[in-house]
C-alpha cells in the first residue's frame, strides 16, 4: 500500500507592496498630525478669550495720570485679556499680508520649503535637485540663506515688522487706557499655563512621533 501526500500550494507573500505603501505614508501622516494638533490648540486657545464687551466698555477707560500707572495697567490687562490681545495682533498682521500679495505668497513659500524639505523630510531620503544630491546640512544651510534673502531683501521683513509694531501699539494703548480694577485676576495661573500658543509645544511633541518610521511588519 502507497500513501501520497497532499500537494502543497505557493503561497503568494504580498508584504513587500504594504511595505512600500506605508514607507510613503509617515510624510503625510506627519502634516495631517500636526495640522489637526494645530487646530485643536487653536480652538482651545480661542476658549479662553474673555468677552469681547470687557475689552471695548467705554466706561472702564481713563487716561493714566503716570507712566507707572499705565505700565501696571498694560501688565494686568495683558495678563487678563491675553488671548484677545494675541487676536487682535493675528489680525493686523493678517491683514498687512492681504493687502500685501507678493509677501503672502514669499512668506508661503518660505514655510513650504522649510515644512517640505526639512521638517517632514524623511531621514533616509536626501534632498536632490538637478540631479545633484544635498545632505542635511547642505540643505540646512540652503534653507537658511532662503530665509535671511526672504526676510531681510524683500518687502516681508518690513510687512512682517510692520505689522508687529503696529499690533503692539494697539495692545500697549487700550492696555494703558483700560481701567483693570473690575477684572477678576483669580485666574492669571491658569491663563499663563494655557495660552494662545501653546499649541507650539505640543506641535513640537507631535512632530517628532509622527515622522518616526513605522515598526517593521510581520513576516
Amino acid at each position: 500500500m502507497s500513501s501520497s501526500a497532499p500537494p502543497i500550494l505557493p503561497i503568494s507573500n504580498s508584504q513587500p507592496a504594504t511595505t512600500s505603501t506605508t514607507a510613503s505614508d509617515p510624510p503625510t501622516t506627519a502634516v495631517r498630525t500636526l495640522i489637526s494638533n494645530l487646530s485643536d490648540s487653536l480652538r482651545n486657545g480661542l476658549s479662553q478669550r474673555r468677552p469681547w464687551t470687557e475689552l471695548t466698555d467705554r466706561s472702564a477707560f481713563s487716561k493714566p495720570e503716570s507712566f507707572s500707572e499705565a505700565t501696571l495697567r498694560i501688565r494686568k490687562n495683558f495678563t487678563y485679556f491675553r488671548i484677545n490681545y494675541y487676536a487682535v495682533v493675528s489680525v493686523i498682521l493678517a491683514v498687512s499680508l492681504l493687502t500685501n500679495p507678493l509677501s503672502l505668497i514669499l512668506l508661503i513659500g518660505l514655510l513650504a520649503s522649510w515644512t517640505f524639505l526639512y521638517l517632514f523630510r524623511p531621514s533616509d531620503q536626501p534632498l536632490v535637485i538637478l540631479g545633484r544630491t544635498f545632505s542635511d546640512f547642505e540643505t540646512l544651510s540652503l534653507l537658511a540663506v532662503l530665509t535671511v534673502f526672504v526676510i531681510f531683501l524683500t518687502s516681508v521683513g518690513s510687512v512682517l515688522v510692520s505689522a508687529l509694531m503696529l499690533g503692539v501699539a494697539v495692545v500697549c494703548l487700550h492696555g494703558s487706557f483700560r481701567v483693570p480694577e473690575d477684572l477678576f485676576m483669580d485666574e492669571q495661573d491658569n491663563s499663563q499655563s494655557t495660552g494662545f500658543l501653546s499649541f507650539i509645544r505640543g506641535a513640537a511633541a507631535v512632530a517628532p512621533s509622527a515622522v518616526a518610521p513605522p515598526p517593521p511588519g510581520r513576516v
